[in-house]
């Protein structure tokens, strides 16, 4: 008889629905159909990179939070890294303040609004593949700060969200001091 006990199949059940939400992000809508968007997975002792620079970060903005939520993704098996580049719409929109696109195009520290929606979308179709796999995540801003600090995505990438997933009796990333 062979026994498959839960520590040996949850690992690689994380990883795959990291992967599902890779391939949920990426097939997310797009505005003008055009990709902006970048994703990776981090895992192992990658995590711990990420947080040693949430701490570095906390600690010299003196922002608490960063280094609570640097010690929790510790928990994490796997963080899937969601981020939109500050190409432009070629819309003339205005929506990002200004009048037009080489207008903004001079600034490339801003993103497009249609690039921010983009990533919007993204980040809730992931989501949305690790809720529907019931598996413990949450969107963290302050992964996606440590992750743009470290160029994890690309020096082009401007914003960048982080969700950590891991399978536990009660959500560590929610349920937390």
């Amino acid at each position: 008889m062979a026994l498959i006990t839960e520590n040996s199949i949850i690992g690689e059940s994380l990883m795959e629905t990291a992967r599902k939400m890779v391939v949920a992000a990426r097939t997310a809508p797009k505005g003008r159909g055009r990709n902006s968007i970048e994703i990776a997975i981090v895992a192992g002792n990658d995590i711990k990179r990420i947080s040693d620079q949430m701490i570095e970060i906390g600690k010299k903005n003196a922002a608490e939070f960063l280094i609570r939520d640097a010690n929790n993704i510790l928990l994490a098996e796997a963080i899937v890294l969601i981020g939109t580049k500050a190409m432009s719409a070629g819309l003339n929109c205005g929506l990002c303040g200004f009048k037009t696109c080489a207008e903004k195009d001079q600034h490339p520290e801003c993103t497009c609004v249609f690039n921010q929606v983009d990533l919007g979308i993204a980040i809730g179709s992931a989501a949305s593949v690790a809720a529907d796999n019931r598996v413990d995540n949450r969107i963290m801003y302050s992964i996606g700060l440590a992750a743009m600090g470290m160029k994890l995505l690309g020096k082009e990438v401007k914003i960048i969200f982080g969700i950590p997933l891991a399978a536990y009796s009660k959500n560590p990333f929610f349920d937390r001091k």
